[in-house]
């Protein structure tokens, strides 16, 4: 890559012969790509999670001081018979290198794909040597592998002493990181800044600001009776649902940018029998923290006023697993030293809010500064159509490895105080 030579202003003359000694394993990187895209690992499929996490330990134990394998709990959820069922998750990864070092970064991202383990979608083809279609290739175990090579760029110059790092991969966050989230606070409170490894924007520049997320699942109970002899004894639990349902689409825009999307709805045996149950699930996106207050209460106001209905019980499970991002001083600071950076490797990269979110939401809530899509370039994410631009595994390496030495050479680009002792 010629743009390599054109360094930052402040920066060693040998840097590009680091950053150029990434390209030298390309090859190897879109092997190790298609290996670990035909393990499946699924968000509910543990075994595949933690086969995926065994790779990279091997990998991230060579470059870091300590490697810890750590259990979570199962993650509770409602299953569509109304009860709250037990789903055991994969394993969390914590990898860290010179914890007492002046700069510490936290570097995260995520085993688990959307794909479930009978999905058809399962191999990798290569459709052109530029781009190959596979399951999690861009989302995110390609960004994995970025990860990866910016840290081994890194380890291999004389500069990593002032930099110490801390890797998060944890197994749950297509879910919302409902059982790891504890661990990103944690880390995210003792760190400086936070590079997460989730793919490009598909035009190939980064999210800014994010919406935050809740997810819901709602038992509406009523009482069964045979539907021809006697409906008038039962409570049709399809109907109350659908009123419910009605009346949350209506917060659709009762805030400056919240959504509220029912996605999933289950009831019913037989067309003669009044259901006694349905359960629907529906995600809710707002702007701003504020807003998930107000959306609790005025779920709960709904609920309460169904259940004055006589023969129905309607009961709530779920919460805002992630507030909103907002790119203060801190996070402008951070992304106009990356844009730096892509200008001097050629790649002059822009950023822009967007409605999805990640593990930035819980960084950013914990008080930390970072940058979440640092991951490769693709398309088509949580489709068969996924593809990820392999050129992309050197590019974006090249692009972290440049910002890790900065910040190495040169410190943060904004003073920062960790919100709680390092160690």
């Amino acid at each position: 890559m010629n743009a390599v030579n054109n360094i930052m202003q402040g920066m060693p003359a040998d840097t590009s012969k680091y950053l150029t000694q990434i390209s030298a394993h390309q090859l190897l990187r879109e092997r190790e790509l298609i290996h670990l895209v035909e393990i499946n690992s699924s968000s509910l499929n543990p075994q595949g999670i933690n086969a995926v996490g065994k790779w990279f330990e091997h990998k991230f134990s060579a470059i870091s001081q300590t490697s810890e394998r750590i259990h979570l709990p199962a993650w509770q959820r409602m299953g569509f018979d109304g009860e709250i069922q037990q789903q055991p998750l994969g394993d969390l990864w914590r990898f860290k290198q010179r914890p007492q070092a002046k700069y510490q970064i936290l570097l995260t991202g995520h085993l688990d794909t959307v794909f479930p383990i009978d999905s058809a979608f399962n191999k990798a083809v290569q459709l052109d040597q530029m781009r190959l279609n596979a399951p999690g290739a861009a989302d995110m175990k390609g960004g994995l592998l970025v990860m990866l090579a910016a840290l081994e760029c890194l380890e291999n110059t004389p500069y990593a002493h002032q930099l110490g790092w801390t890797v998060i991969l944890n197994p749950d966050e297509e879910i919302g990181s409902p059982q790891s989230a504890n661990y990103l606070e944690h880390e995210a409170k003792q760190h400086d800044i936070g590079l997460i490894y989730e793919p490009a924007l598909p035009d190939g520049n980064l999210a800014g600001e994010r919406k935050g997320s809740g997810n819901f699942s709602c038992s509406v109970r009523g009482r069964a009776a045979h539907a021809g002899r006697e409906p008038e004894k039962g409570r049709n639990a399809i109907n109350k649902a659908a009123e419910l349902i009605l009346e949350l689409a209506q917060l659709n825009g009762a805030r400056r940018g919240l959504t509220l999307n029912t996605g999933m709805i289950q009831s019913g045996e037989t067309t003669n029998k009044v259901p006694d149950l349905a359960v629907f699930k529906f995600n809710i996106r707002i702007e701003q923290p504020n807003d998930a207050t107000w959306c609790k209460q005025r779920i709960e106001q709904l609920i309460n006023k169904h259940n004055q209905t006589e023969g129905y019980n309607i009961s709530l499970h779920g919460e805002f697993g992630r507030m909103p991002k907002i790119m203060d001083n801190c996070h402008h600071a951070l992304y106009t030293l990356l844009q730096q950076c892509s200008q001097k490797l050629g790649t002059p990269l822009n950023w822009q809010a967007t409605g999805g979110c990640c593990d930035g939401n819980n960084l950013s809530a914990a008080g930390l500064p970072n940058i979440d899509t640092l991951g490769v370039l693709g398309n088509f994410i949580h489709s068969h159509n996924e593809i990820i631009e392999l050129p992309s595994l050197t590019d974006r390496a090249q692009l972290s490895a440049l910002l890790l030495l900065y910040i190495a050479i040169n410190g943060l680009p904004f003073s920062h105080q960790p919100s709680k002792p390092r160690g």
